[in-house]
């Protein structure tokens, strides 16, 4: 489970933010909303969080920071090349912050044990990195690494809990590559739980990650799958009985690559193509639909299954940018609920998503105060995380109406002309 995410100085969050699924001590809606570490750091972590801000805002930046950490994980050492720069974005507003590293940090929870792992970088090199272990109480420090810029050279220090050929991983990290995914590369058994928490637990969808909708066909192939799924659309209200998928071969394409000749030729191939039938029951009778013929909000929702079944069986952290623009309001509440229940959600899965539905800020027992989180740009074009409960609302505020008048922030600066001439 993700504990806490840190940035500095990514794109339009200059300053240090800080998104924390740490529970407060209010005792509200706390054996469904909340999930038992059984860690005394963390006694208790949030199973959803939600995030507001106006459009340009910066709270898809949020997720993006998050996405542009775990891609540096996975990749840094494989697909960078050497001497390849990043293409990290400082905060390029005053010439301060564009000249100083971007910094990312997350915590998290794995088999009872947590892990903090950071690092900081510039788009010529990873300027410093380190991994905090708490096995027990008091942390151990696995490594740290920073770069020296006297010596032209990175200083590695080591603890005594990190096992393994540390000189071989450290000689072989480049400056533009992450030790512990250099080291995971080299098969290190001891870090391989962090490098995978970022490729196999942590699960993000944005506009540059796509749904992908195979998933969800490819369990709707299988009867047990198929089972699940509808189960899964008829708890979000929607009336469908049973969903048939009819696969074909079709004439199609595809690009090789010819290593002996160095050149790339297109090769006619078949590919499947998948046609879904939709059988819905309702009180005055029934009938069969073909995709298409589905709400926008019902294929969006189809395509989430697969994923979000497998994020609830697996206990994964789920991230979603404007979730509200691919299901309607009810069906984001559904969704939503799916991860407040104990009995669906039995491996502590999380559930984290930007949107502007300020409906859900006063559906019943949706959440607690302390998921409610509000992204505002200032004047300057920097962009703050601000908690709800750091305003202390009443228990029985409309929150939905005081968001709206501007006092949690999170709104747009308008004028009252909207910029228009008279």
């Amino acid at each position: 489970m993700l504990v806490e995410f840190r940035v500095k100085n990514f794109r339009s969050l200059r300053d240090e933010q800080v998104l924390s699924l740490v529970a407060s001590k209010d005792k509200t809606l706390q054996d469904t909303h909340t999930q038992a570490t059984g860690i005394n750091a963390a006694p208790t972590l949030l199973r959803s969080a939600v995030v507001y801000g106006a459009n340009a805002s910066g709270k898809s930046n949020l997720i993006k920071a998050l996405q542009y950490m775990r891609g540096v994980v996975t990749e840094s050492a494989t697909a960078i090349q050497p001497g390849q720069t990043f293409a990290v974005q400082p905060f390029r507003l005053d010439a301060d912050s564009a000249s100083q590293p971007s910094e990312f940090e997350v915590t998290f929870l794995l088999d009872g044990v947590r892990y903090q792992y950071g690092f900081a970088m510039t788009a010529q090199r990873i300027v410093s990195e380190h991994l905090l272990v708490y096995k027990a109480f008091k942390p151990q420090r696995w490594f740290e690494r920073h770069f020296d810029s006297e010596t032209g050279k990175d200083v590695y220090d080591f603890g005594p809990g990190l096992k393994g050929p540390k000189n071989l991983w450290e000689g072989a990290t480049r400056q533009n590559s992450l030790f512990l995914s250099m080291a995971v590369q080299l098969n290190s058994e001891a870090l391989r739980p962090v490098f995978d928490w970022f490729v196999n637990r942590l699960v993000i969808f944005n506009e540059q990650a796509q749904l992908n909708p195979q998933i969800s066909i490819q369990m709707l192939k299988q009867a047990d799958g198929r089972k699940e799924i509808c189960n899964f659309l008829s708890s979000a209200d929607i009336s469908i009985a049973d969903i048939d998928v009819e696969t074909r071969k079709v004439p199609g394409q595809a690009v090789h690559f010819d290593l002996v000749a160095g050149k790339t030729e297109v090769r006619a191939e078949e590919m499947e193509e998948h046609k879904l039938r939709f059988h819905h029951v309702t009180e005055q009778g029934k009938a069969v639909f073909e995709l298409m013929d589905e709400s926008n909000g019902t294929r969006n929702l189809l395509f989430l299954a697969g994923p979000v079944l497998d994020i609830l069986s697996k206990g994964l952290t789920l991230v979603i940018d404007e979730l509200d623009t691919s299901l309607h309001t009810l069906l984001v509440r559904e969704l939503v609920r799916l991860f407040h229940r104990p009995v669906i959600n039995t491996g502590g899965a999380q559930l984290i998503f930007t949107t502007h539905d300020t409906s859900l800020l006063d559906a019943p027992d949706l959440f607690r105060r302390d998921q409610v989180w509000f992204v505002e740009k200032d004047r300057d074009q920097t962009s703050a995380l601000i908690g709800l409960s750091e305003f202390s609302p009443r228990k029985n505020e409309a929150l939905e109406r005081g968001y709206l008048m501007g006092r949690y922030g999170g709104v747009p600066f308008l004028s009252h002309t909207l910029g228009l001439k008279h």
